[in-house]
């Protein structure tokens, strides 16, 4: 800990971090153009452990939870939700793939804001809020990842 800070103020410091944090860069990563995110650029790319997004229905189980997740792109002017499909063109299921790695940029870059909770928390505080980070960002990520790869298998993304 670098900043030392009563409790009462690390615990409204975490709390006002956290939502400036992820709201900050959701809304960030709302004004990069979508035609700079590439579903086969390497951070997005399907990996061959992800066994065609079954790794993520048989480990997972992400078919009986992902719909309770919030769409987050909802909240901002620019964003595109990703809630349901509501198109069936090949221009619109090109689009969405690319909003997938839009929100998985996001949630990565949340995830890595949790060094910054070390600033002025104690260790056992930093560790709670990182956790607490990835277990907020995590599922997240596995939705992007898991609705990309089926997009990508739908027959209107290969014409």
């Amino acid at each position: 800990m670098i900043i030392h800070l009563p409790p009462f103020w690390i615990a409204g410091l975490n709390v006002i971090a956290c939502l400036v944090l992820q709201t900050g860069i959701a809304w960030g990563v709302t004004q990069i153009r979508a035609n700079r995110f590439r579903p086969d650029a390497w951070l997005y790319r399907k990996r061959e452990w992800e066994r065609n997004g079954h790794l993520y229905e048989d480990l997972f189980l992400i078919r009986k939870w992902k719909t309770l997740l919030p769409d987050g792109a909802a909240w901002f002017k620019k964003g595109f939700a990703k809630k349901r499909l509501n198109e069936r063109s090949a221009e619109y299921y090109r689009r969405f793939g690319m909003e997938t790695c839009r929100g998985e940029l996001a949630h990565w870059l949340q995830i890595a804001c949790a060094p910054l909770f070390f600033l002025w928390n104690p260790a056992w505080a930093g560790w709670a809020v990182a956790s607490f980070l990835l277990l907020a960002n995590f599922p997240c990520l596995l939705a992007q990842r898991y609705n990309r790869i089926r997009l990508a298998s739908s027959r209107m993304c290969r014409r």
